[in-house]
């Protein structure tokens, strides 16, 4: 049973298809941790270029997907609600694995620093339980100006 649903998502962060990368929440731990989900599809359509005959989802996408999951956790946060996260920055990013159609992309993150409205985050990707990427993201957080 999923902790957030989709919908649920898109009520804590702005993005929409086509560039959502995250179907549930599985696990949170609130101001700590949070495991997301995006099962990775060949209806994707960045497989269409991605590459024909050998379909590989992008590395930045991967970045992209840990760096909703991370939104979700810090924008769940009682001092960040109803404000935007921003990524900053990218440290260590490895990619271990390629991710496939079909493959089951969980998405680990874990507060790092934090300080007033800017930090990072420990992110990790996995498939099978093993290591596609991992990297560390720092953010910072804004009003949201869609509402103001």
């Amino acid at each position: 049973m999923p902790v957030l649903t989709t919908t649920e998502i898109m009520d804590l962060i702005p993005n929409r298809y086509p560039i959502l990368y995250m179907d549930y929440v599985e696990e949170m731990v609130p101001d700590e941790s949070i495991v997301a989900v995006k099962n990775v599809t060949i209806n994707e359509q960045f497989f269409q270029g991605h590459f024909p005959g050998n379909p590989v989802m992008p590395g930045v996408l991967i970045i992209e997907s840990l760096a909703q999951a991370a939104s979700i956790l810090i924008l769940s946060s009682a001092q960040f609600k109803g404000k935007t996260a921003y990524m900053t920055g990218i440290d260590d990013a490895k990619f271990k694995k390629m991710v496939v159609p079909g493959d089951v992309l969980k998405l680990h993150v874990t507060f790092g620093k934090l300080r007033a409205n800017m930090g990072s985050v420990i992110v990790e990707a996995k498939v099978d339980g093993k290591t596609a990427t991992s990297a560390e993201l720092m953010f910072v957080v804004a009003p949201d100006e869609t509402n103001e």
